[in-house]
């Protein structure tokens, strides 16, 4: 497995629509994720250890992003013949269990990420009230491994401010994670 790093955050770049289906089967689209302030988009999978080593700080930060007017979406993306674990029944399985606070939803097509240019899971799209992109960092110093305890919430404060603000901050650090699982014949 390669840990990859995606790009540094592409200021303004505005946020590219979609309609997936959720665990349940339920289309969703851009329009119902977002909220007043903002919206986050992540581009997670099930197996990935580093989306393992942060999911918990990963949910509650979601659930203080909601608080402040911010949606949050998770968009599944990975090749399931090849990853079974990342599969419909496994995401609905992991995300009731976890009680997800956001639509966790399956790119069957792969052709969402690749919109997107998702490189990794977990990557994070972070985008203001007018949907521009004002965020491409991670969660925090956490990596194959979950950060310390008192680890910056580096996701959280960059939304934080987003939704205040309207601006993310100049200073961000990438995401590290597993690559995207890309169908034979497609890749980002």
């Amino acid at each position: 497995m390669v840990a990859l790093n995606p790009p540094v955050c592409d200021f303004g770049l505005p946020a590219i629509d979609f309609a997936l289906p959720d665990i349940n089967g339920q289309r969703r689209t851009l329009a119902d994720c977002r909220g007043p302030n903002g919206l986050l988009v992540m581009f997670i999978c099930n197996h990935c250890p580093y989306v393992q080593a942060i999911i918990d700080r990963l949910i509650r930060d979601c659930r203080a992003l909601s608080g402040l007017g911010v949606g949050s979406v998770a968009i599944m993306s990975n090749d399931v013949a090849s990853y079974p674990a990342d599969s419909p029944d496994e995401m609905r399985r992991w995300a009731t269990e976890l009680a997800f606070p956001f639509p966790y939803l399956y790119d069957e097509t792969q052709a969402v990420a690749k919109a997107y240019g998702a490189v990794c899971t977990p990557d994070f799209f972070g985008y203001n009230r007018q949907l521009t992109l004002q965020y491409r960092g991670r969660l925090d110093a956490s990596g194959r491994n979950p950060g310390p305890p008192d680890a910056r919430r580096e996701l959280f404060e960059a939304m934080q401010e987003i939704a205040c603000a309207g601006r993310g901050p100049a200073q961000q650090h990438a995401s590290i994670g597993c690559s995207i699982k890309w169908r034979s014949g497609i890749s980002g």
